[in-house]
């Protein structure tokens, strides 16, 4: 039987832990006594402290030696930065605990953590470093393993397989106007997320999971209520992303979230055991032969790894890093690009005016045809910039004494997408506004252009998403077939769960946390709490 996982991480963490405190224990106990001096403190504490003293110490003495400067550090209420962890577990809008710790301190900030130490940042500066840092996987950390391996793939003609895209957006497009014609809002949220898991898995592997077979869910306020369809593939993959993202207010003490059980284990070994079994034939048929014998095969992104590499835990790694980057970072853009269009009606009319000029209501957009729709790309750019999927990233480590900045060993650095995105003094004063146009006008060349490190929803430089044209492709693909069908997009806070629409208080909140009419939400990548509910009307044909 396997020990609990918080037992395995006190026997690793125990012995560099408790070796001051069982020194000042000896000392204390053994040869204090002897000099007679009628005091006997605890051991235990003071053992802490001294620790925490002399690390302290030394950090200090090596930052003065580096001619480095120590980052801002977040005060903390509570021992151990407990009220910290508090702060972050109980945000209810995205890093709104970070927009309040770099108001008062600065836009990079260092928090302590169970004895470990959380940078987090907003500076591209920073970030820049970051995108230069060699660290494993290729969706939110890029080791350049994978990426070498992964990269021939994805060419322009896999890219922009708009077959792929239509076969999937059609099926996707035909369930929303039957449920619309029962009278339902959608749930586009969850419409796009089958859309882009059906894409993404023909993609890598060569066959869809069909999750839009299941159907769509019906709105909560429905009367009776109809079951809500459910996947035994989709709902553990989502669900253990949750948990995931729940350890990460523990910094690298992540396990005290998990000490008994390991609640992401069950959900992994699902999605796990259907990949491997996918996987596990297409080592066979490598081994086989059978591409040698004249048969000809689909190359999928599986198939392109088993010829690179056998090694099960490194394509695994690499599937499910691009299942998720193709699945869910494209579900996410789309989900709220259909927000704005609810949101702004005059911008939703040019982007269909657009559509119909460039593409008509009818023809299946090529590839051609989405590189000159600019307004599409520019609205695409806009809702990135405003909803980065992914809104914070990681680097695990840096080496201390990055100038001017010091950094500790080991301390883990956050970078904060969503708030760079927002910062007046890199966008200018309009920065909380949804304006496409910022990336057509002067705007561009005034900010843009000189920084380009100040526009993250792929990363940038050496470290750029490989699937970021595939992303983009796919997006637009499905607006412009979206656009064609349909029109007169509105919100549906009817349908919506009344847990999910945002309080009153809301009114008085920071930036644009006043102006929303849903709740963000994320795991690995932001979401709509409770679903995005819509309504919009079929366009009839002339």
């Amino acid at each position: 039987m396997d020990l609990p996982p918080g037992i395995v991480y006190l026997a690793r963490i125990l012995p560099s832990t408790l070796l001051p405190s069982a020194v000042t224990y000896v000392f204390l106990t053994r040869i204090l006594p002897l000099l007679d001096l009628g005091i006997s403190p605890p051991a235990f504490p003071i053992g802490v402290a001294i620790s925490y003293v002399l690390k302290e110490i030394h950090y200090a003495r090596d930052a003065v030696l580096r001619g480095a400067v120590h980052i801002p550090t977040v005060p903390d209420k509570w021992p151990g930065g407990l009220s910290l962890i508090e702060a972050m577990k109980k945000s209810v809008y995205p890093a709104d605990f970070l927009l309040d710790w770099t108001d008062l301190y600065g836009n990079t900030v260092v928090a302590k953590i169970l004895g470990d130490r959380a940078i987090f940042t907003t500076e591209p500066e920073y970030i820049k470093i970051a995108q230069c840092r060699l660290i494993t996987g290729v969706f939110n950390t890029d080791g350049e393993f994978h990426r070498t391996m992964s990269r021939p793939f994805f060419n322009r003609e896999r890219i922009s397989d708009f077959d792929l895209f239509d076969r999937h957006s059609n099926d996707a497009l035909t369930r929303l106007n039957q449920r619309l014609s029962e009278g339902y809002a959608i749930d586009i949220q969850d419409l796009v997320s089958r859309f882009t898991l059906d894409s993404a898995t023909e993609f890598l592997f060569g066959k869809s999971v069909d999750s839009i077979s299941a159907g769509l869910p019906y709105p909560y306020s429905a009367i009776p209520s109809p079951p809500h369809p459910t996947s035994t593939k989709t709902t553990p993959f989502g669900h253990a992303q949750l948990l995931t993202t729940k350890r990460t207010a523990y910094s690298t003490n992540g396990r005290c979230k998990k000490f008994w059980k390991d609640k992401v284990k069950p959900m992994r070994k699902i999605c796990d055991d259907y990949v491997g079994e996918i996987l596990q034939s297409a080592l066979e048929r490598k081994r086989a032969g059978r591409r040698g014998s004249g048969e000809k095969e689909q190359e999928t992104f599986l198939s392109h790894l088993v010829d690179a590499t056998e090694d099960k835990e490194v394509i695994m790694d690499s599937i499910f890093n691009i299942l998720v980057a193709g699945r869910d970072t494209t579900a996410a853009t789309l989900t709220f690009a259909v927000y704005m269009l609810a949101e702004h009606r005059d911008m939703a009319d040019r982007l269909r005016k657009e559509v119909l000029e460039v593409v008509g209501s009818s023809r299946m957009p090529t590839y051609d045809d989405v590189r000159t729709m600019k307004y599409l790309r520019a609205f695409i750019n806009e809702t990135l910039r405003l909803y980065p999927p992914v809104k914070r990233r990681f680097w695990p480590a840096l080496k201390p004494g990055d100038k001017p900045l010091y950094v500790t060993p080991n301390s883990r650095v956050r970078y904060s997408v969503f708030l760079m995105h927002r910062r007046t003094d890199l966008w200018g004063p309009d920065a909380l506004m949804f304006d496409p146009d910022r990336f057509l006008d002067e705007r561009v060349r005034k900010y843009l252009t000189p920084n380009p490190f100040i526009f993250l929803p792929f990363n940038a430089g050496p470290r750029i998403c490989l699937g970021q044209q595939f992303a983009y492709n796919e997006a637009s693909f499905f607006i412009i077939r979206l656009l064609q069908k349909f029109t007169a997009f509105t919100l549906a806070p009817d349908a919506q769960p009344e847990s999910t629409i945002p309080p009153a208080s809301w009114k008085h909140a920071k930036g644009t946390q006043a102006t929303e009419k849903i709740m963000l939400q994320r795991h690995l990548t932001m979401f709509a709490k409770g679903g995005l509910w819509v309504r919009m009307k079929l366009v009839v044909a002339e």
